[in-house]
């Protein structure tokens, strides 16, 4: 059973807060036309091989930020095809003991953070969601069981950069949780499972930081090619190496990496990138479409398969 815990600020989401279900009564019924009609669109777009990318999303300020970033960002979107869905795997739902699918027909836009300006909390990405695929999302994990649940919405992992990405909210998204409590070589596996979904037109998306310690940042720095610290500098550039030769071995086992005990303090943020590897043909290559970093020691690395 996931861990309970009814704060979504909390790291573990558990299934008090998650309602989570295997079988769910006619929610269809309450959807609105107009997100209807988008779900509509979206089965009519022929379906097509899709990439799968990994972002840093960085701080939720991004997304009402104008920076080479985000800048970056909008470019990219601009150049991607435009999907059938979206499959988001964000650092920011967490459970314990299982793994979650998110089956709304209109995910809620979840601002998982205090502390910041109002305007942050007022933005809304109004995608719907894609029930059938995320179903069948669930069905092709064979690592463990996926439970299905209506509880969870778009946190800012995911809306925070698909927000410069396709800024129309015009692509149903749905999200998967980590299951936190799982080893490394468990993520590379669920994402190796999910690869089929790129098939059927679904862009898969893992969103975290490959370097992410909030501990040890440095608040004022400007954002910066190079970060601030030695630690940071090195576990971003050994990441990158083995990103470019794909040695998913070394990169799974990550903490052999030079500065691994800072940059990885906790796991949370670094799994994401394991479930984009395993989406990812063995032969295809890593693309950098971002790097750099901010508040000093946050790894903005972003990357496109295939």
């Amino acid at each position: 059973m996931f861990s309970a815990d009814p704060d979504r600020r909390g790291f573990l989401m558990g299934s008090s807060a998650l309602g989570v279900t295997t079988a769910l009564g006619a929610i269809a019924a309450m959807v609105s036309s107009s997100t209807a009609s988008a779900a509509n669109a979206a089965e009519a777009r022929p379906a097509r091989r899709m990439p799968v990318i990994f972002i840093g999303h960085g701080s939720p300020m991004n997304a009402i930020r104008d920076n080479t970033f985000t800048r970056r960002l909008t470019a990219w979107g601009r150049a991607l095809p435009v999907p059938t869905a979206i499959l988001s795997v964000s650092a920011h739902w967490l459970t314990q003991g299982g793994t979650g699918v998110s089956i709304q027909e209109r995910p809620e836009t979840i601002h998982d953070f205090g502390g910041f300006p109002q305007a942050l909390f007022d933005v809304q990405y109004p995608a719907p969601g894609h029930v059938a695929l995320a179903r069948e999302a669930a069905s092709l994990v064979r690592q463990t069981q996926v439970l299905t649940t209506t509880g969870w919405g778009l946190d800012h992992g995911s809306w925070t950069v698909l927000k410069f990405l396709y800024p129309k909210a015009d692509v149903p998204v749905f999200q998967m949780s980590i299951d936190y409590g799982q080893p490394a070589a468990f993520h590379h596996a669920v994402g190796r499972d999910l690869a089929a979904l790129r098939d059927k037109g679904v862009l898969i998306l893992g969103s975290g930081n490959v370097v992410h310690n909030l501990r040890a940042t440095d608040r004022g720095a400007a954002d910066s090619v190079m970060a601030t610290r030695p630690w940071a500098q090195s576990f971003d550039d050994a990441a990158k190496s083995a990103l470019q030769g794909r040695d998913d071995k070394a990169l799974i086992d990550y903490a052999k990496l030079p500065g691994a005990e800072t940059a990885v303090a906790t796991p949370d943020h670094y799994y994401p990138l394991l479930y984009a590897l395993g989406a990812a043909g063995a032969n295809e290559p890593a693309q950098t479409i971002y790097e750099g970093f901010q508040a000093g020691t946050l790894s903005m690395r972003c990357l496109q398969f295939g």
